[in-house]
This record gives C-alpha cells, sequence and structure tokens, in this order.
C-alpha cells in the first residue's frame, strides 16, 4: 500500500491523528487513536520484557524529562546537537541541507527503480533482480554516484562542515521542491533543543531543557542503580520516554516528530570488552526484529561511515520503509564518554568497583536505541495490505487487512453476534465478551451486516473473530475465524480462551 493511503488508513481506523486537528493542526505532532495507542503500548510491551524481564542483567528505569541544565552542557548537546539549515530566497522556505541532498541521492535511485520495473514487465518470471542491478551498466554507474554522494554528505556532517553543504547544493544543482529556484542562502547550525523556564527565574540561570533523548537520565542515575540494585558489571539500564527536537523541517507522517518516544538500554561493561558486547547487541537487537516476521530483505545494517566524537563503533538497522531504507534503531559503542563528562562537570566520581580486578575505572557503554514511533510506523507498513478474497465479487472482492503477529494487535478477538436483533444472541455473545475481556483487550460488535464486520476488523488487525450463531443456542459453540486464511472452525465456548491465548500470547515472541 502506498504512503498516501497509509496515513489516510491511520486516522480512519483510529490510530494516528493529526495534533489539534480542529485548529488546522499542530506540525510534526500527532496523537495516536484508540487502536494506535494499544499498538504502541504492544510494542513497548514487547521490547520491555524482552529487554528487562528476559534478562537478569538489565534494570529499568524512568528518569525524568526535565533535568539540570548542566547535563546537557556535560553531553554536548548545548554547543553541539544542531540540524544544518537553508533557505530559498525566492520560496522564503527553509530546508534542512542534508534531507535536500538526500532527496537528490533519491531521485538517482527512483531513476534505477522506474529501470527495474520495466525489466521486470519485459521479463516476467524469468527477472533476476539482483542479478539486473549487479551487471546493468547504467545502475552500477548510478550506484556509485549514490555513494559518492552519501559518502561526501557523512564527511561534511561529520566535520560540522557548512560551507561544503553549501557547495554540494550548489554542485548538484539541487532546486527548491516549492519554486525550483537554486537561489539559496548559507547553510547555518540551528540548536534543536526546545528550552524553557525554571519558575520565575530568568535567563540563563533559570533555563531548562525539554530532553532531546532519555539516554543522559540513564547516565546521571547509573551509581544510584548499581547500587540500589547490586548489579555488576556487565549489567545494563533500560527505558521508555519521551523526547523533543525542535525539527525545523519534519516530514514523513510520524517518522520525524517533534515529540517521540524513545526505548533505550545502556549496558554497562568493562573497558575493552566493548566490541564483543557491540556485536552480540547488533546481532540480538536484529533477531527481536525479526521475530516478529517481518520480512529479512526489509532490514538491513548501515554502518556509519564517520563516527559521532563519542563513538568507537556504531551501526544503524534500517527498514524499508514506503519511502525507502531509513533507521528504526541505532547499536552505538559510546566509550566512557558520558560518564566521563558527567564525572567532570559534577565532580562526582561516576566510577565501579571491580571485585574481580580489584579496581575502580568509568565503565564503557553499549547503547541500543529504538525510536517507538518509527516501531509503529514499520510495523503498520508491513503488515497493511490490499488483497483479493477468494469466490468473493464486487466490493466485496478486495479487502484491507492488517496482518500484524497476533501478540502487537490492538484487539485481540471480537465478539460478533450473527444478528442484532435477536436478543438471544446478543445475550450469549455478551456473556462470552464479559469473560474474555478478562484476558484480552476484545470488542464487543453488533452492527452491520457480518461481512462488514469482519472486514473492519480485519483493517485494524484483529487476529480472531467469534461469531455467536443459532446453533451456538443448540450446542455451546461458536465458530472462530482467522484473519489471516479468512477460515473457520467451530469450537465450545469453554475452549475459546486457552484457544485465542495460545497464538496471542507475548511468550510466543520471547
Amino acid at each position: 500500500m502506498d504512503f498516501k493511503n497509509l496515513i489516510a488508513h491511520c486516522k480512519e481506523y483510529g490510530f494516528v491523528f493529526q495534533s489539534s486537528e480542529i485548529y488546522d493542526g499542530l506540525s510534526a505532532v500527532y496523537d495516536y487513536g484508540p487502536y494506535g495507542v494499544e499498538l504502541k503500548n504492544n510494542i513497548k510491551s514487547y521490547w520491555w520484557k524482552s529487554m528487562v524481564q528476559m534478562h537478569e542483567n538489565i534494570v529499568g528505569l524512568d528518569s525524568a524529562i526535565f533535568m539540570h541544565p548542566k547535563t546537557w552542557k556535560a553531553s554536548g548537546h548545548v554547543d553541539a546537537f544542531n540540524d544544518p539549515l537553508v533557505d530559498n530566497k525566492d520560496s522564503k522556505k527553509r530546508y534542512r541541507a542534508d534531507q535536500l541532498i538526500e532527496g537528490y541521492a533519491e531521485k538517482i535511485e527512483a531513476k534505477t527503480v522506474k529501470d527495474v520495473e520495466k525489466a521486470k514487465t519485459r521479463f516476467g518470471d524469468a527477472f533476476d533482480e539482483k542479478q539486473f542491478r549487479e551487471t546493468n551498466d547504467r545502475i552500477i554507474e548510478r550506484q556509485k554516484q549514490i555513494e559518492a554522494v552519501l559518502l561526501r554528505l557523512s564527511t561534511a556532517m561529520g566535520a560540522g562542515d557548512m560551507d561544503e553543504l553549501k557547495n554540494m547544493i550548489e554542485d548538484y544543482e539541487i532546486v527548491c521542491p516549492e519554486s525550483g529556484s537554486r537561489n539559496w542562502t548559507e547553510v547555518r547550525q540551528f540548536n534543536l533543543m526546545f528550552n524553557t523556564q525554571l519558575g520565575n527565574i530568568a535567563g540563563e540561570e533559570g533555563k531548562l531543557y525539554l530532553r532531546p533523548e532519555t539516554a543522559q537520565g540513564i547516565f546521571v542515575n547509573f551509581l544510584n542503580v548499581q547500587k540500589s540494585t547490586r548489579q555488576k558489571i556487565p549489567f545494563g539500564i533500560a527505558q521508555i520516554g519521551k523526547a523533543f527536537r525542535n525539527e525545523i523541517v519534519a516530514r514523513q507522517f510520524i517518522f520525524r516528530m517533534r515529540e517521540f518516544e524513545q526505548m533505550e538500554m545502556q549496558f554497562f561493561v568493562r573497558p575493552g570488552s566493548e566490541m564483543e558486547w557491540y556485536d552480540y547487541w547488533k546481532q540480538s537487537r536484529l533477531n527481536w526484529h525479526k521475530a516478529l516476521g517481518t520480512d529479512a530483505s526489509k532490514l538491513r545494517f548501515h554502518d556509519h561511515a564517520n563516527l559521532a566524537h563519542y563513538a568507537n563503533a556504531a551501526v544503524d538497522i534500517e527498514y524499508d520503509f514506503p519511502f525507502g531504507f531509513r533507521e528504526l534503531e541505532g547499536i552505538h559503542s559510546r566509550t566512557d564518554f558520558d560518564l566521563s563528562q558527567h564525572q567532570a562537570l559534577s565532580g562526582k566520581k561516576l566510577q565501579y568497583f571491580d571485585p574481580e580486578m580489584n579496581e575502580n575505572y568509568v565503565p564503557y557503554v553499549v547503547e541500543t536505541s529504538i525510536g517507538c514511533d518509527r516501531m509503529f510506523l514499520a510495523m503498520i507498513a508491513n503488515s497493511l495490505q490490499e488483497e483479493n478474497v477468494p469466490d468473493a465479487e464486487g466490493a466485496d472482492s478486495l479487502r484491507t487487512v492488517m496482518k500484524l503477529h497476533p501478540a502487537l494487535a490492538p484487539v485481540k478477538v471480537a465478539i460478533l453476534p450473527l444478528l442484532k436483533n435477536k436478543e438471544e444472541l446478543t445475550k450469549a455473545a455478551s456473556e462470552i465478551y464479559d469473560k474474555l475481556k478478562l484476558s484480552f483487550n476484545c470488542q464487543y460488535d453488533e452492527k452491520d451486516a457480518i461481512g462488514r464486520r469482519y472486514r473492519r476488523q480485519d483493517a485494524i488487525g484483529t487476529p480472531y473473530c467469534v461469531t455467536v450463531d443459532f446453533e451456538t443456542l443448540e450446542n455451546d459453540t461458536v465458530t472462530i475465524r482467522d484473519r489471516d486464511t479468512m477460515e473457520q472452525h467451530r469450537v465450545k465456548i469453554s475452549e475459546i480462551n486457552n484457544e485465542v491465548e495460545d497464538k496471542v500470547k507475548m511468550e510466543n515472541l520471547l
């Protein structure tokens, strides 16, 4: 399904709404609707259980959004948390320079995609896309172009070289998407942190920031957590929380927002062992994504060409979104940068005494960081599809279905009386609903024809529909319909709970 229809589906079926929509909305800020909040909570639960519950040496934390402003001085965010912005003098529109350059590379790739589609049509089932991409001279040349552009961009971004970004925009003859003009200003830095004031204290002394990441709340609590839980190195601290970035050019729906949620784990290790743990978490996190049934071809590792000043290794797990491969999760070896910086600025020791080595040291850190909202978007994109219904005609021959993993589905089972005007059916269905709601998030629905109700449940990803019919009144059995296969079979009312639980429980993922 294309991206425009995906966004429309999210609104129509109560997954995501534009924030403050009755006031024409607030750009790059979104609200999660009734089904969206359930899916998001299930994603967070899967992450938390797999990260904390399944590891005896990883514990949880919920640190405050507001932190002492020196925190962000120590972390480098006050001085170096910037985006490169450029204005077009004719359209008066502002853009991120790096995104304009990425867009240039994407246009080159779009030509390749067009050639691949033409070749598919020409050669049919005999077409080998991998071989075509590796042997076609034009595609090979374009790929070299793309790699050269991205390497140059990465180098400029790593060095904070605004002049080079402007040179790239000019060299590649990049035009304003709005006006088609190449009349650009210089590229300049813009700090992404939101700031506010503490109480009635004005000026720099009273300045507070909305946190741009959750990781620093973990670092400043390192010793509090280690001592209170008596953890030994290696151990991790996990956190799910809101973060805020003043994105000037936010785009691509919930992929890049100003208010978003992160799921981060900082794993503290002995200096010198960080690469061993980096490799472990790199593979572990990829396996976490694959357990959901995500097509392996839609996931890939992307090593950072230029490392941040605090890192000695960094890789992204990228997902093939409707707009191309983009970062979904990052795994970073952050060395001892964060703890050392906080130790230096606060004057408080943030060291660990290792009884096996009989020495104190500042631990190294391996980080896993995933955007909950991006994971949400990946799950929608991966599961939402349109498919033909066998033996159906007209409007009924096509259905929109969300094939979410049952453990993530917002509603686990829908209870549907065959007819709403037969009290004996609605009464029996209501009794079943009252029993099942103790175990699952259920939905009772009696409006419209049964086929339309099935379609509605398909569209929100409900894995099972229980239909109460006249045979139910005779022998206490119901039909259970499977979302993916649309097959139905009869079971006793007393067996519904066990049958559904066996398919939707989180343990299947863990």
